[in-house]
């Protein structure tokens, strides 16, 4: 009965997830206006503080959708359940202005459970985009008038995927379903003698898939090698999209101009996704990863200048004794570095994004179970100089349950 209680907290939450996901705002980034958004970090629990690898981890103990060959490494008898939400303060300076804001909402939530020893499936809702920003300009429609722009929403994805073991333990397969879905809600005030509004929604959904290799060379009984690959097909978004204009600031009256458009092309690149992992059984794990996106003549919304995006992360997770009674030397401290470019041009110039990574997975009484937290430092600077964009900085902290459960075991009481 405790189980099936448990397992019915578990759906309630991710029931709950899908129901209220559309209503997040994670970030407050001017450059969020453009495209879908700020991509969102795919990794969970421990890749996060680990710089956001993935391809090549293999863990019984995580739930990594960014490989779904990975599921198959969970023992027979487990159940898992991760969620975790976010935290983030951001700062912006355009070389005369500066700003900061706070923003925080829910991240992800998965379950993942064996069919057979070979076997296992995986469900989840993660976030693809954030959009979130408010800033103001100046306007040239006269003297004192002021233009206001803000926007929200972003892109989620909801999957289920499945993982099989096909050689020994060694060679194992997997692959992810996904609907997308989600909408993005721009608004431009103009004030001038009056004060005009202006909107533009966009509602999106779609479905994709992922496929997933993982490969482990044992090198000792206690050490081995994990090569990943990824490969995500591209996406074309069935859209609709409403543009209004009205003297309402809410668009519920005084309507000027209503448009509708639909299925305009929008798409999401091809993703080829690699990595390598070391492990050394209850001590220590080494990852990098590298990806890249064919974004390149792709149509996004609000611009035209869609450029390729490659992303590179290291990271490493070190345990100091997990079979001692000393909490501290049970932690599992985590650290990791990754750098990104953007998927899109703004005056000609994109922008580069550098990040910094630190968390610690504490275990729970059963040492099955983990509370993780990661603390993350994100620079994004413009990759040409003297174009006019704003420097962004923000800190990100994350905070993560990995649920992990016996679920199959029959006790015996003698």
């Amino acid at each position: 009965m405790l189980k099936i209680n448990k397992l019915l907290i578990a759906v309630c939450i991710f029931v709950g997830a899908v129901t209220t996901v559309s209503a997040q705002n994670s970030t407050n980034s001017p450059y969020t206006r453009f495209g879908y958004g700020q991509l969102a970090d795919r990794s969970f629990g421990a890749g996060r503080s680990m710089g956001g690898v993935g391809y090549g981890l293999r863990s019984s103990r995580q739930i990594n959708p960014m490989n779904p060959a990975s599921y198959s490494v969970m023992d027979s008898m487990t159940f898992l359940f991760d969620a975790g939400a976010s935290f983030q303060m951001s700062w912006f300076n355009d070389g005369t202005n500066r700003s900061s804001d706070i923003n925080g909402n829910f991240e992800y939530v998965a379950l993942q459970f064996p069919l057979s020893r070979r076997i296992a499936i995986s469900a989840g809702l993660m976030p693809y985009s954030h959009v979130g920003y408010t800033f103001s300009a100046i306007s040239s429609d006269g003297p004192g008038s002021l233009t206001q722009f803000s926007g929200t929403g972003g892109l989620n994805d909801v999957f289920v995927g499945a993982s099989i073991d096909i050689w020994k333990k060694r060679l194992a397969v997997g692959a992810n379903i996904a609907y997308m879905f989600g909408k993005v809600d721009h608004r431009r005030s103009i004030t001038t003698t009056n004060t005009m509004y202006t909107m533009n929604k966009t509602e999106a959904h779609s479905l994709g898939f992922d496929i997933g290799l993982q490969y482990t060379h044992p090198l000792t009984k206690t050490e081995r090698l994990t090569f990943g690959a990824v490969y995500s097909p591209a996406r074309e978004l069935k859209t609709t999209r409403y543009d209004l204009i009205s003297n309402d600031e809410y668009f519920l009256s005084s309507m000027i101009q209503a448009d509708t458009a639909t299925n305009e092309g929008f798409g999401t690149p091809d993703t080829y996704g690699f990595g390598v992992t070391f492990t050394k059984d209850y001590k220590l794990i080494v990852a990098a990863d590298v990806s890249y996106q064919t974004w390149q003549g792709t149509k996004i919304p609000g611009t035209d200048n869609a450029k390729d995006r490659l992303k590179v992360a290291v990271g490493g997770e070190y345990i100091p004794n997990n079979f001692t009674r000393l909490y501290m030397n049970r932690v599992r401290y985590r650290a990791g570095l990754h750098y990104s470019n953007s998927y899109f041009n703004v005056n000609g110039s994109g922008y580069d994004e550098l990040g910094v990574s630190l968390g610690a997975g504490f275990p729970m009484l059963d040492n099955r179970s983990f509370i993780n937290a990661s603390f993350e430092y994100v620079k994004i600077v413009p990759a040409k100089t003297n174009v006019g964009l704003i420097n962004e900085q923000y800190f990100r902290f994350t905070l993560s349950y990995t649920f992990n459960e016996f679920w199959f075991m029959k006790r015996k009481i003698d």
